[in-house]
């Protein structure tokens, strides 16, 4: 079956690394992706960019393709955008269908202090994203819950539900949401390192132009 992976992040803003890091990931599981923003990241500051500007941007960036999808529930919900409870939510939606939940392998590293952590693999698969030449260390705790689950074949991940772990080494790219903001608080133009219809609307760079540097 085609699993429903899901990509979260605060996109502020949706960047060409986002993009091509769920594109790569659509096609070595071959599963449809969805980016799905976070309302108030339990682990991070507040987005620069209002929830509603953030849905606009990740809008125009997906227009013109299909494998990749907008997903904005964790948006409507209110209070701490706890990933177990969105994964809980839809597997009552799916049914058996696979689940993947996308993570960077720093985030990874450090599943240990998200909410209920043990309780993804009852829910979903984890598929980590690596950057080939980027060692990061696992912690042993981390490492013996995740033994028995890994495996290297996207077959096996379409086969069941949720409980594995599966690694999708992707193509290196260097782009920093904090340093498009960066740019664009000064004036300067990002173009190559967003996707080119955030560049349709001057409303959709508003969030950050001429903004304060922190």
């Amino acid at each position: 079956m085609k699993p429903l992976a899901l990509f979260g992040g605060t996109f502020d803003p949706v960047h060409i690394g986002h993009l091509s890091v769920a594109w790569e990931a659509s096609e070595l599981l071959d599963a449809e992706v969805r980016l799905m923003p976070a309302n108030v990241p339990p682990h991070r500051s507040s987005p620069t960019a209002t929830a509603t500007q953030r849905v606009d941007m990740l809008r125009a960036a997906l227009r013109g393709q299909s494998r990749l999808a907008l997903d904005t529930r964790e948006l409507e919900r209110s209070g701490p955008s706890y990933t177990v409870d969105t994964l809980q939510e839809l597997r009552r939606e799916c049914g058996e269908r696979p689940l993947v939940l996308l993570l960077g392998a720093d985030a990874f590293a450090g599943l240990r202090s998200w909410h209920r952590w043990r309780e993804l693999f009852d829910v979903t698969h984890i598929g980590v994203i690596n950057r080939p030449g980027i060692e990061t260390c696992i912690p042993v705790e981390l490492e013996r819950a995740v033994a028995a689950r890994r495996t290297d074949d996207p077959a096996v991940i379409r086969a069941q539900a949720a409980g594995k772990m599966i690694e999708l080494a992707v193509t290196p790219l260097e782009v920093s949401a904090t340093h498009i903001r960066e740019l664009l608080a000064t004036g300067r133009d990002p173009r190559y390192l967003l996707p080119a219809g955030l560049f349709d609307d001057p409303a959709l760079l508003a969030p950050y132009r001429a903004m304060p540097l922190s």
